[in-house]
């Protein structure tokens, strides 16, 4: 019998549970994984992801973002019904309805309904203006022909769906980062630079006469028996990063507009999936200039781990250095499909593959025992690895819908704007946690 979205979604809460705990014993004992440890993780992690496939084909990504907010930290699962029958965390962090899609949500709207309730013959009287919260080369959107929003209309909207995903990317890049959220227009927070350990056995003090004082960079100078501790420290930074925010819209007819599954489309498949990825390009790309979020590629004082050997062993190399040098545990890997697709057909002396080649399933399995997440807003021939639970996002607005005819002479035209954008902050907390890797020999 099929498992249900609620038994899948349970599946894969446990296997994760249980990889976190083995990964939590081994970084509370400072060591390497076990062999035993080792192949556990691979276990639950392969167990895990098959389970989040099968949710995926059930429900689709846009639901299954909601299932994994539930499953993925602690602020989610303390998630609750406000007054307004919105599930939101206790942080304020709102959560996508889970039975339906956003597109669904705004089509069932008091506003749109109003909306259309002024049509008469599928034509628009006065002006109007509708407005809906949810998360979210301008063609012309028409109704009349089948080369615009005539070919949207479908027997079966789901069917549709399937069929635009051939024009966009998978993003998985929220799935990593921290959750957060803000209030407010700026977001203020303190950054590690660096940190200073001069911790050192110190004898205990046999005089206080003076001078007794000790010398500079931690060491004991002139100590002369008054027993001085060195000193340690953390250089900390204060960093300011305003809210962004990031937009785009799309012209259609008031025909298109009366049929709410071509809107669900539009909303669904097109403008807030446009949305999300920039978001994720802005993320690791992102220069600090202007509207721009300051990416993790700008951010000064993360390391950079150059070519050595091959890619395995680059890789390698890389996620040491987030240990040793950053203090951090990584927890995932960024890879261009193009470098990843060269990780795939990596063969050893006797022309084998190293990850099952054709019939395996590839570097989908954990690398060097971290998941790896295949995204195109890291450029070809360049990587990262880091802890990217240090790299936060701070959602000010989720994804806000507008419709209107008052663009242009739109009005007389009979033609409407649809309008998506959200405002979100990100913010690197520790720098040294991540590593740019250098994927070109």
């Amino acid at each position: 019998m099929a498992k249900t979205i609620k038994e899948l979604s349970e599946e894969m809460k446990d296997h994760l549970l249980k990889a976190q705990a083995i990964a939590k014993a081994a970084e509370e004992d400072d060591r390497d994984f076990t062999t035993e440890e080792a192949a556990q993780l691979r276990e639950h992690m392969s167990k895990a992801t098959a389970a989040k496939a099968a949710v995926e084909e059930l429900k689709g990504n846009a639901e299954l973002k909601a299932t994994l907010a539930q499953l993925g930290d602690d602020i989610a699962l303390n998630a609750k019904t406000d007054k307004n029958g919105s599930r939101q965390t206790a942080s304020g962090f709102h959560l996508p309805d889970k039975a339906k899609s956003l597109g669904e949500q705004f089509t069932e709207s008091d506003e749109y309904k109003a909306l259309l309730g002024q049509a008469k013959g599928g034509q628009f009287g006065a002006k109007q203006r509708v407005q809906s919260e949810m998360w979210g080369t301008k063609s012309l959107v028409t109704g009349g022909s089948d080369t615009s929003g005539g070919a949207l209309v479908q027997n079966d909207w789901r069917g549709l769906v399937v069929g635009t995903d051939v024009f966009q990317r998978p993003l998985r890049l929220r799935d990593v980062v921290t959750p957060g959220s803000t209030t407010s227009d700026t977001v203020e927070y303190v950054r590690v630079t660096s940190v200073t350990n001069n911790a050192a056995p110190v004898p205990e003090a046999t005089s206080s006469a003076a001078p007794t004082a000790p010398g500079g960079a931690g060491a004991l100078v002139n100590n002369a028996g008054g027993g001085y501790k060195p000193e340690s420290g953390v250089a900390l930074a204060k960093i300011t990063t305003a809210v962004k925010t990031i937009a785009h819209w799309m012209p259609a007819t008031k025909r298109a507009l009366s049929d709410a599954a071509q809107i669900r489309t539009l909303i669904d498949a097109f403008l807030l999936y446009g949305l999300e990825e920039e978001l994720e390009d802005q993320m690791i790309q992102g220069d600090g200039t202007g509207e721009n979020f300051e990416g993790l590629g700008n951010v000064s004082g993360v390391q950079s781990q150059a070519w050595d050997t091959d890619l395995l062993t680059t890789l390698r190399k890389a996620k040491t250095k987030v240990r040793t040098i950053g203090r951090s545990i990584a927890n995932a890997y960024l890879i261009h499909p193009t470098d990843l697709e060269a990780l795939d057909l990596l063969q050893d002396n006797e022309a084998r593959f190293y990850f099952g080649g054709p019939s395996g399933t590839g570097t989908a399995q954990p690398l060097w025992n971290l998941p790896v997440v295949e995204t195109e807003a890291v450029p070809v021939g360049t990587g990262y690895v880091g802890d990217f639970r240090k790299a936060v996002l701070w959602d000010r607005e989720q994804a806000t819908v507008q419709i209107t005819d008052s663009h242009l002479d739109f009005f007389v035209r009979n033609l409407v704007a649809i309008l998506a954008e959200m405002r979100a902050a990100f913010g690197i907390l520790q720098p040294s946690a991540f590593v740019e890797v250098d994927l070109t020999a």
